[in-house]
């Protein structure tokens, strides 16, 4: 079970698990096309991070160039979530 907060450490884990890497081998600067995300993973990915309570869109995603770009939406939507509920 993944926890519902997501860390840098968990995206990394989750971006590694789908690339058949070890976290610290994941690029953050890395293009997810170019490291090998196919779109069926990406909507996997993001499957996993809605269900954590972020409210990001294939679309979204599809727009940003780089893990580290994914980041920074993934980390300013779960920050709105939690502001969201005071």
């Amino acid at each position: 079970m993944h926890d519902p907060s997501l860390t840098l450490e968990g995206f990394r884990a989750e971006l590694a698990e789908c690339l058949f890497l070890s976290a610290d081998e994941v690029d953050l600067e890395e293009s997810p096309l170019d490291a090998g995300l196919d779109s069926l993973r990406i909507v996997t990915l993001l499957e996993r991070w809605q269900a954590a309570g972020v409210n990001v869109t294939f679309v979204e995603l599809a727009e940003r160039t780089t893990f580290a770009q994914w980041w920074e939406l993934l980390t300013a939507r779960q920050r709105g979530a939690g502001h969201a509920d005071a």
